[in-house]
């Protein structure tokens, strides 16, 4: 559908919902607003109905739980990533008690206390001790997540390294990623959009010695079991580098260099063997098998974040991460800024 028929296609609704309510006013009019008048009837039919809605709405969320639930991420694949799960464990614990508590209540009350004849509504102005309890729990609740949380993102931006991280830039554009490798000296060479050009397409200072020995690459190959320090820019707009599975994520903001560190620990080889993975995999495969399309095996991926074009949705990059050995060998393999530029 081209995008002159959605306008279109807009436009007649609005037009339609105007009519709508204009008979409507019409009507009460004619009616001298009576239709508008609501009955003892309406009321308990309202009521039940609520009730009804509310029993739906609480079931179809437990159900979806048991569907769908088992469709997140595996295991960890870092080493801060299981303080990450387990901030998210409590909070999701947290919410996932108050919801079952409070929705319930709130659906029953709106059927308890529907409009009924001869009834009236008492006025209750105050209560200390009830604006006590709901102000203090969730103000310690919140107080315990914020803290944890703010402990965990300070130990995760500067970390206690015992060897010195690996550097590895991640360049973000519409819509794909680069990577460079600080090569043997683990130093990056200066880059700039204005070096943009060709080949160059991370904008690489050739001209500073440090620069020689960059590695420019396509995939991304981590070893397993090293502290990597990533450096992040951007070439256009804001992007966020999001590892799902490392359980990290950076912003990616033009004219400005951001940072994140994480230690992979699971090779791409061994979380392919966990049995959630394994699961996951067939699955997709019997999808995939139906429609005719290639075997697919599970990788471990880079996406972007942020909503930031039209590709958005397709902006990836394959992570491998592989023993010391693999990835020297790989390495040996790459060809450096000196070679190539």
């Amino acid at each position: 559908m081209s995008a002159v028929s959605i306008i279109v296609l807009v436009v007649l609704v609005i037009l339609t919902l105007v009519q709508v309510m204009r008979i409507s006013e019409i009507s009460s009019e004619i009616q001298k607003g009576k239709d508008n008048d609501v009955s003892p009837k309406d009321n308990d039919t309202q009521g039940r109905l609520m009730l009804l809605v509310g029993f739906g709405f609480i079931i179809s969320v437990v159900v979806m739980y048991i569907a769908w639930g088992r469709h997140s991420l595996p295991e960890p694949s870092s080493a801060h990533g299981a303080e990450i799960d387990s901030l998210w464990n409590l909070s999701m614990l947290i919410i996932n008690i108050v919801f079952f508590i409070v929705q319930p209540i709130l659906f029953y009350f709106a059927y308890k206390y529907r409009g009924k004849k001869g009834t009236k509504a008492t006025y209750y102005e105050h209560n200390n001790r009830l604006e006590l309890f709901w102000t203090m729990v969730p103000a310690l609740a919140l107080a315990v997540l914020i803290i944890w949380g703010l402990n965990v993102w300070s130990t995760l931006m500067m970390p206690e390294n015992e060897e010195e991280p690996i550097l590895v830039e991640v360049y973000a554009q519409q819509f794909n990623w680069t990577v460079r490798y600080s090569g043997g000296d683990n130093e990056l060479g200066y880059a700039t959009v204005h070096e943009i050009a060709g080949a160059n397409i991370v904008g690489v200072d050739t001209q500073d010695p440090a620069s020689a020995d960059d590695i420019i690459a396509k995939e991304l190959h981590l070893p397993v079991g090293k502290p990597i320090q990533f450096a992040f820019r951007s070439q256009d707009v804001i992007h966020s580098a999001y590892f799902p599975h490392f359980r990290a994520q950076m912003n990616c903001v033009p004219g400005s260099v951001t940072n994140f560190q994480f230690t992979p620990t699971i090779t791409t080889a061994e979380i392919r063997q966990n049995k959630d993975v394994k699961a996951h995999v067939e699955e997709v495969n019997e999808i995939r098998k139906a429609k005719g399309e290639d075997v697919w095996d599970f990788n471990y991926v880079l996406l972007c974040n942020k909503i930031c074009g039209a590709a958005h949705y397709n902006m990836q990059m394959d992570i491998v991460v592989e023993t010391q050995d693999e990835f020297d060998a790989w390495l040996k393999e790459q060809k450096t800024v000196a070679e190539t530029l």
